[in-house]
Parts: structure tokens; C-alpha cells; sequence
């Protein structure tokens, strides 16, 4: 599957979390449903990468490795928990695909996108 190749940008990916749960926080809202699992999820994203976003630098080394893993994992659980709420949208998926992006995990980005609810003809999405 086609996908973006970039570095790893942990502060980056920071902020795309804060991002999707921003957005989540306004979707539950407006649409007055609830979704508790859902933003316990992307909390717990946004929480993990915070400090890093904060300093605008990568961790060196092993720690940079245990944060992208546990951050990876984070989203992984967090389009699981969006299929069960039924939350799903493009911008939501470009979101998602982002984050992945800034994880190093672009093709998984491209994949896991799609459940999150990413339009596949979209002209953000790598060609």
C-alpha cells in the first residue's frame, strides 16, 4: 500500500494526538453520544507524548524506541475502540494516518487510516 516514508517525529506525533483528541472531544460532544473508551484512548496518546511536544525533540536512543512502540500501540487501541463507538470520518483517518506517519509506521498508517474512516480517494493520501 502506498504510503508516506518520513522520520520519526515524536514531538510531531504529540501533536497529532492532541489533534484526534481534540476532535473526538468536539464529535462526542456536539453529536451527545458517549464514548468513554474512546477518549480514555486518545488521552492516554496525547498523556504518553505531551513532554515530548513540549521540547520540540526526540528522545535519544532506547527511550525513543519504548515511546514510539507504546505510542504505536496507543493508536493501534484507538481505531479498536472507534470501530466499536462506530466514530469514524476522513479527517479522523488523516489524523491517524499522520500520527502513524510520525511513528515511522507509514504503511501501517495507510492501512489502519481506512478504519478510522479516511476517504480512500482522498488527495492527502500518497499515491
Amino acid at each position: 500500500m502506498a504510503h508516506f516514508d518520513i522520520p520519526l517525529d515524536i514531538p510531531h506525533a504529540g501533536r497529532m494526538a492532541d489533534r484526534i483528541l481534540n476532535l473526538l472531544e468536539r464529535h462526542v460532544e456536539e453529536n451527545g453520544i458517549t464514548a468513554e473508551a474512546v477518549l480514555e484512548a486518545a488521552e492516554a496518546m496525547s498523556n504518553l507524548l505531551f513532554r515530548y511536544s513540549a521540547n520540540e525533540e526526540n528522545p535519544e536512543g532506547a527511550e525513543a524506541e519504548q515511546v514510539r512502540g507504546k505510542a504505536a500501540e496507543l493508536g493501534r487501541q484507538l481505531v479498536d475502540e472507534l470501530e466499536r463507538a462506530h466514530i469514524a470520518g476522513d479527517r479522523l483517518g488523516q489524523y491517524v494516518r499522520n500520527y502513524f506517519e510520525c511513528l515511522e509506521l507509514g504503511e501501517e498508517g495507510a492501512r489502519i487510516s481506512l478504519r478510522a474512516g479516511e476517504n480512500p480517494n482522498s488527495l492527502q493520501r500518497p499515491v
